[in-house]
C-alpha cells in the first residue's frame, strides 16, 4: 500500500509538474496597437479586427452587443469582423478572451465615428505647435470625441506586423505635438459631423511617394517598374530574388570548390564572388516601400473612412511621372486594404522658390498632381492662397485642414451645400483678339481676392516670341483674357510661375489653380529675327546646359553639307529664370574650310585659331553686343568672336539653353531649318 501511494503521489507530482509547464508556455493573446483604449472604430462599415495567440486558440471578442469569435492559425494569427456600427460618443470596452485560460483582457474608453489616415512628407508632420497662433490653438483643443494615433518613423525592408504606438484623446497636453494639418482637418469634420474623429498620422518629412508605396502599387505602374524591380529582387519569396541568390550560389561554390583545390596545391586564387547588392533588404527611408512596410502595412487592414496626404516638395523636379507615382500609391493603398476605392484626398504643394531653379518646373508639378484626378474617387485642396514663397513649411495649417475637410464633407459625406473646390478650369474658346476661359466650380461667382485686376494671366500667339502679361476681366463664369502685345493668342495659361500667388478664386474665397491651354506655336528665334538666316545650312546644334569634357550634339549634319562654304554663321540663345529670352547671331567669312573646327574647340577637332575675320554681321538684343554688318574683328581657339574690345561671351549666363553653327554654301544657296528640337518654345523651360 505504501509503493502503491508513493508511486500515486509520484505521478501527481509529474501530472502537476506538466501542467506547469504547459502553463508557462501558453502566449497571451494580444491584439495589434493600432487597437487600444482611447481609440475610434470606423462607423457604417464591417471592422476587421485581428492579433496573435496560442495555435489553434479560440479568440472571442465583444462590444456594442456583438460577440465575434476567431481561430488562431498555425502561426498564432486570428482575425475576426466586427458586423457594422452606428456612430457613438458613449465610452465603451472591448473585451478579449482565448479559450485556453480562459484569460481576458479590456480595451476601454472606445468610440465609434469616423477614422482617417493622414500621411505624407513634412507639411503633414508639421505639428500643432509649428503652425499658426499656436499658443490660442492647443489651449483651446479641448474636443474629448477627437482622438490621436502617431505612428513612430520606423522604417522596414520587410512588411512589419505591428507598430508601437497608442491612441491619444485630444486635450491641450495631447494636441501640440500631433500633426496640425490631420488636426484641423478633424477638427472640422467633428464640428460640422457632430461624431468622434479618429486620426492616424503616419508622416516623414522628406520623404518621397516612393517609400510609402506598397510593392503592388509598383506592379501596377509599367512606368514606375525599376522600383518593383527594385522591391521584388529583396523579397525572400520572390522568383527574381530565389532565381538571382540561387546563381550566386552556384557561383560560390564553385568557387569553394576551386579554393580548396588552390589551398591544396598552393595556387594563387581570385577573391569569392561579391554578395549581389540588389538583393540586400532596403533599409532606408528613401528606399522604395519602407515606409509602406514600417509605417503603414502594420495597420492594414484598419477599417479607415478615407486618408489624406500631404506631399510632394521632395518630388516636385518630376512633372508628369508623379501623376504614375500617384496612381501607384493610392491603387497599392486601395488593393492592400481591400476596402474599395476609399476617398484619397491631397494637397497641391504651395507656391516656393526653390533655390535658382527654373520657375516653371514647379507649375508642371501642379499640373501632375491635378492629373492625378482622374483617379476615381479624389480630391485636391488648393493652397496658392496661403503659402510663404519664402517658407516651404506655411504656416497656416487651419486653412489646409479645412480645405481637406470641405473635401470629405461635399464627396464622402454628401453635403450639397459645400463648395469644396475652387475654380478650375473647364475649356478656352478664342474669341479674335481675346481668349474665353470658363470655369467649373465658380461657387457663388468668380471674384478677385483683393479686389485689384486679375494676376498671372499670359498668353502667346504668332505674333510674339514667348509668353506675355495679359488683361483678364471676369465675365460670368469665364474670364477674358488679352494683351495689347499679342493680337492673335493661341494659348493662355495661369499662375505659371513657382512663385505665383494669383487672385482669382470664387465668391466663397477658394483660390484657382494653376493651368495651361491652347496650342503654343513653336518658336525659333532664328528664323524670326534672323532674315539672312535662310540662305544658311545647319551643320551642328548643341543644348549647352549639357556642355562637357564629351562634346555630344544634338544635331550633327556635316555629312549633309555638300561642296565648299563660303561663310560660317553663330547663334545663341540664352535665357535667366523668369527673363526674356536673350539671343546673339554673327556670321563672317570662312576661316576654315573644315567643318569638324567650327564647332566647339575640342582637342580631337584640332580646333586652334588665333586670326582676323572679316566681314562680320551680329545681330542681338543684349545691351552691350555690339552690332552691325560689314564689321571687323578676330576668332580666337577658345571660339571667342571679337567686335572691337567687346566679345560674344560677355552676354552669356550661367546655364544658357541652346547653340547652333551653321555654314553657307558657295553656289547654290540652301534654305535652313536650324535648332528647331531645342528652341520650340511651347515646351522649353527656362534655365536658371
Amino acid at each position: 500500500m505504501k509503493r502503491k501511494a508513493r508511486l500515486w503521489l509520484g505521478k501527481i507530482g509529474i501530472v502537476a509538474l506538466a501542467l506547469a509547464v504547459t502553463s508557462a508556455a501558453w502566449a497571451e493573446v494580444k491584439l495589434a496597437k493600432v487597437f487600444g483604449g482611447n481609440m475610434v472604430l470606423q462607423r457604417d462599415i464591417k471592422a476587421p479586427v485581428w492579433g496573435w495567440a496560442d495555435p489553434g486558440e479560440q479568440v472571442t471578442v465583444e462590444f456594442a452587443g456583438q460577440k465575434k469569435t476567431a481561430t488562431a492559425d498555425a502561426k498564432g494569427a486570428w482575425k475576426l469582423t466586427l458586423d457594422p456600427l452606428p456612430a457613438s460618443a458613449e465610452p465603451r470596452t472591448v473585451t478579449v478572451t482565448g479559450s485556453i485560460q480562459n484569460q481576458e483582457s479590456e480595451i476601454q474608453n472606445v468610440l465609434v465615428g469616423e477614422v482617417w489616415l493622414c500621411s505624407g512628407q513634412s507639411n503633414m508632420q508639421w505639428s500643432v505647435t509649428q503652425s499658426a497662433d499656436p499658443e490660442k490653438e492647443v489651449a483651446e483643443a479641448k474636443f474629448p470625441q477627437i482622438r490621436f494615433l502617431s505612428i513612430p518613423r520606423v522604417p522596414s525592408g520587410f512588411p512589419a506586423t505591428d507598430v508601437q504606438a497608442a491612441w491619444q484623446v485630444c486635450s491641450p497636453e495631447t494636441t501640440g505635438a500631433f500633426s496640425a494639418c490631420a488636426y484641423f482637418f478633424g477638427r472640422h469634420l467633428h464640428r460640422e459631423l457632430n461624431v468622434p474623429v479618429g486620426l492616424i498620422n503616419s508622416s516623414w518629412g522628406g520623404t518621397r511617394i516612393e517609400p510609402w508605396t506598397p510593392p503592388v502599387g509598383f506592379a501596377a505602374a509599367p512606368a514606375l517598374a525599376t522600383f518593383h524591380q527594385q522591391v521584388i529582387l529583396t523579397d525572400p519569396h520572390s522568383a527574381a530574388y530565389k532565381d538571382t541568390l540561387g546563381k550566386y550560389l552556384a557561383d560560390a561554390e564553385a568557387w569553394l570548390k576551386t579554393a580548396r583545390q588552390a589551398l591544396a596545391t598552393e595556387a594563387p586564387l581570385t577573391a569569392m564572388p561579391a554578395y549581389p547588392p540588389p538583393l540586400a533588404p532596403l533599409t532606408s527611408h528613401g528606399h522604395p516601400s519602407t515606409l509602406y512596410n514600417g509605417m503603414i502595412h502594420p495597420l492594414v487592414p484598419f477599417a479607415l473612412r478615407g486618408a489624406i496626404w500631404y506631399q510632394g516638395e521632395s518630388n516636385h523636379r518630376e512633372g508628369m511621372l508623379y501623376t504614375e507615382k500617384t496612381k501607384a500609391l493610392v491603387g497599392g493603398w486601395r488593393q492592400v486594404w481591400g476596402q474599395g476605392d476609399f476617398p484619397f484626398y491631397y494637397v497641391q504643394i504651395a507656391p516656393y522658390v526653390y533655390g535658382n531653379e527654373d520657375p516653371y518646373i514647379l507649375p508642371e508639378f501642379w499640373e501632375a498632381q491635378t492629373a492625378a484626378l482622374s483617379i476615381p474617387n479624389t480630391g485636391m485642396a488648393v493652397i496658392h492662397d496661403i503659402g510663404n514663397v519664402n517658407d516651404i513649411h506655411p504656416k497656416n495649417k487651419q486653412d489646409v485642414g479645412k480645405r481637406l475637410a470641405l473635401l470629405a464633407l461635399a464627396k464622402t459625406y454628401g453635403r450639397k451645400e459645400v463648395v469644396w473646390s475652387g475654380p478650375t478650369f473647364k475649356e478656352m474658346k478664342i474669341e479674335g483678339g481675346r481668349i474665353r476661359v470658363r470655369f467649373d466650380n465658380a461657387g457663388g461667382g468668380l471674384a478677385s481676392r483683393d479686389g485689384k485686376p486679375l494676376t498671372y494671366f499670359e498668353v502667346i500667339g504668332e505674333d510674339t516670341e514667348w509668353f506675355v502679361k495679359a488683361e483678364a476681366v471676369i465675365e460670368g463664369d469665364s474670364v477674358l483674357v488679352s494683351a495689347a502685345d499679342c493680337k492673335q493668342p493661341l494659348a493662355v495659361r495661369f499662375a505659371w510661375h513657382r512663385n505665383a500667388e494669383p487672385n482669382l478664386m470664387n465668391k466663397e474665397g477658394l483660390p484657382a489653380g494653376a493651368f495651361r491651354a491652347g496650342k503654343a506655336p513653336e518658336r525659333d528665334l532664328l528664323t524670326m529675327k534672323i532674315a539672312e538666316a535662310k540662305d544658311y545650312q545647319l551643320v551642328y546644334a548643341l543644348d549647352l546646359a549639357k556642355l562637357g569634357a564629351d562634346i555630344r550634339y544634338d544635331v550633327d549634319a556635316r555629312d549633309k553639307v555638300v561642296g565648299p562654304f563660303d561663310r560660317i554663321a553663330y547663334f545663341l540663345e540664352l535665357q535667366k529664370a523668369g527673363e526674356p529670352v536673350k539671343y546673339a547671331y554673327v556670321s563672317m567669312d570662312a576661316f576654315t574650310a573644315e567643318l569638324a573646327k567650327i564647332g566647339v574647340p575640342t582637342v580631337a577637332s584640332k580646333a586652334k585659331f588665333q586670326q582676323k575675320v572679316a566681314n562680320l554681321n551680329v545681330i542681338s538684343n543684349v545691351e552691350g553686343i555690339v552690332t552691325g554688318a560689314g564689321l571687323k574683328g578676330a576668332i580666337s581657339s577658345s571660339g571667342r568672336t571679337t567686335t572691337g574690345r567687346r566679345t560674344a561671351r560677355r552676354f552669356r549666363t550661367p546655364r544658357p539653353s541652346c547653340g547652333i553653327s551653321a555654314t553657307r554654301l558657295r553656289c547654290p544657296k540652301t534654305a535652313t531649318a536650324p535648332c528647331r528640337s531645342t528652341t520650340t518654345r511651347p515646351s522649353r523651360r527656362s534655365l536658371p
